[in-house]
């Protein structure tokens, strides 16, 4: 159920008119401190409340919860409060259209294994589960490895992997709009990088640019484990 509202949420953004609007501004680019990071708050907004609202509506939580420590922060670094008002949303949003779709994965995996199977948190992120499935006795920790030349990409980081179950990657590979917008060579081939994302049947790309998983990247692993307990 939360699936569908989810991918309908997704479909309805404007992505280009986002990017449009904060792809030039890089203003806030250093390391932010963990208390006003925006990680912990999309997980309890859009995964534990399912409440799905567009990126204007979550800054604005996001500015009302976090109002004390920016200003420390801002103060701290000695920034103008102009700029920093500025720059924020943009380094804000980089955070919010990458996480999101991560958050998707995981109503995916709960789509394949069942309600109440998944969690997401800051804490699992930190530990190396972006999503952690329990099924059946068996705890399968999915990190997304994200590959791409933009930095709107959050980068697979390297975590200490204290939590007990299996490890599993779940490779993101996005290329640039480009080959989107121009996926033929000029004999009529399909370029390379273009070809390469329409046969990974892990991965599809809604019409408004978002790259989200599919059911085929959690299902192998359902199968075997389904198979293993006959």
């Amino acid at each position: 159920m939360y699936l569908e509202k989810f991918t309908k949420f997704l479909k309805s953004v404007d992505l280009q008119k986002y990017r449009e609007e904060y792809r030039p501004i890089k203003i806030v680019e250093m390391d932010l401190p963990r208390n006003i990071q925006a990680i912990s708050l999309l997980y309890d907004v859009y995964w534990n409340q399912k409440n799905f609202i567009p990126f204007g509506e979550f800054y604005e939580i996001y500015l009302k919860k976090k109002k004390k420590f920016l200003e420390d922060f801002r103060n701290k670094i000695r920034m103008c409060k102009k700029c920093f008002y500025l720059g924020l949303p943009a380094r804000i949003y980089r955070t919010w259209a990458s996480l999101i779709t991560q958050i998707h994965a995981g109503y995916v995996a709960e789509s394949i294994f069942g309600e109440e199977t998944v969690s997401m948190s800051e804490e699992l992120d930190h530990q190396g589960a972006d999503i952690q499935v329990k099924y059946k006795g068996y705890i399968l920790n999915y990190q997304v490895k994200k590959e791409s030349m933009s930095r709107e990409v959050r980068v697979a980081k390297k975590v200490k992997k204290s939590i007990s179950g299996e490890f599993i990657d779940l490779f993101y590979n996005v290329p640039a709009e480009q080959y989107f917008k121009n996926s033929k060579k000029k004999s009529g081939e399909y370029r390379t990088p273009y070809l390469r994302f329409i046969n990974n049947k892990n991965l599809e790309r809604f019409n408004n640019g978002f790259v989200v998983f599919t059911k085929e990247a959690f299902l192998p692993k359902k199968r075997k484990i389904d198979s293993n307990l006959k």
